[in-house]
């Protein structure tokens, strides 16, 4: 587009003012200011908007069809940023959220019923990936990352941290015995990850980075399944506290070695494009999840 919205202001203000000096102030510009952006208008369409005598201005019959066109102009745009303006008042449209099942279904889960009375014209869509996905190949508006992040061109925002536990279930140590100290770990059944290996370090004295790296006797791609596997009694498994808190309340799963237990707690971070302005919808999204785990006792 040639013309731009300030000509066209300009012209539109001269107009309803009924006079250069008059549009000038209205604009906050000098006369000078608004006598050019006339003429580059004019310039840049190849016709005359305006005749000018000494005491009037007159609309040329081109300028009564220019201001047909520019009036329907610059209300869409004053309309389009009044919509915005009231979407960041209230948040709506689709939200398309990733993290992986464990975390869907023990902390954001609980949540949406509360945050849908807050926000109901948002519409959110969960999605559930244990590894860590390419959002825009994905449409995904939102990832939740736990554990360390690599360098990215991802925007990071932390959210909280969790604890990581060793557990089983009273069931398998009654049948297994309870093992009273690390080495004793090679005598039972290890439930862990398939990758990365990085899952696999266990937050007890082991190797030179200070934590055991365990080699799973089962080995499954997500947490979810290592808790229901070791609620089962299947055997001894290592996992962060957002996904055992009912069970470790109710008692299926009690720790194991907690006097060796070293205080290791993963980062949580909410990651999304880096642009010059976040949504509203991820704004409104990330605050009430920051407010709720913020006041969670097993995720700060």
């Amino acid at each position: 587009m040639k013309t731009t919205l300030d000509e066209m202001q300009a012209f539109l203000a001269v107009i309803d003012s009924g006079s250069i000096s008059a549009a000038a102030e209205q604009l906050g510009q000098t006369p000078s200011g608004v006598s050019r952006a006339l003429g580059r208008l004019e310039d840049k369409l190849g016709t005359t908007l305006l005749t000018r005598t000494t005491r009037r201005l007159h609309l040329t019959a081109e300028g009564e069809a220019y201001l047909r066109h520019a009036r329907a102009i610059i209300d869409a745009v004053e309309s389009a940023e009044e919509q915005m303006a009231a979407r960041r008042e209230r948040p709506a449209g689709r939200l398309r959220v990733d993290a992986a099942m464990p975390f869907v279904l023990h902390v954001i889960a609980p949540l949406v019923a509360g945050y849908r009375a807050r926000y109901p014209d948002v519409q959110l869509e969960l999605n559930s990936s244990e590894r860590y996905i390419d959002l825009l190949e994905r449409r995904t508006d939102l990832a939740i990352r736990i554990g360390p992040l690599a360098d990215s061109t991802l925007h990071a925002r932390p959210l909280g941290r969790c604890r990581l536990q060793v557990l089983a279930s009273p069931g398998y140590l009654a049948a297994h015995g309870e093992p009273t100290s690390v080495a004793a770990l090679g005598q039972h059944t290890l439930l862990s990850f398939n990758e990365p290996e990085s899952l696999n370090r266990w937050p007890l004295p082991g190797d030179a980075d200070g934590q055991l790296l365990v080699r799973p006797d089962i080995a499954v791609s997500s947490g979810e399944t290592l808790r229901t596997l070791a609620v089962e009694g299947v055997g001894i498994t290592c996992l962060s506290d957002f996904v055992t808190e009912r069970d470790r309340a109710a008692g299926t799963l009690v720790p194991v070695l907690a006097a060796q237990t070293l205080d290791v707690y993963q980062p949580i971070h909410a990651v999304y494009y880096r642009n010059t302005a976040v949504s509203a919808r991820i704004s409104s999204f990330l605050d009430y999840l920051g407010e709720a785990m913020s006041a969670s006792d097993y995720l700060r």
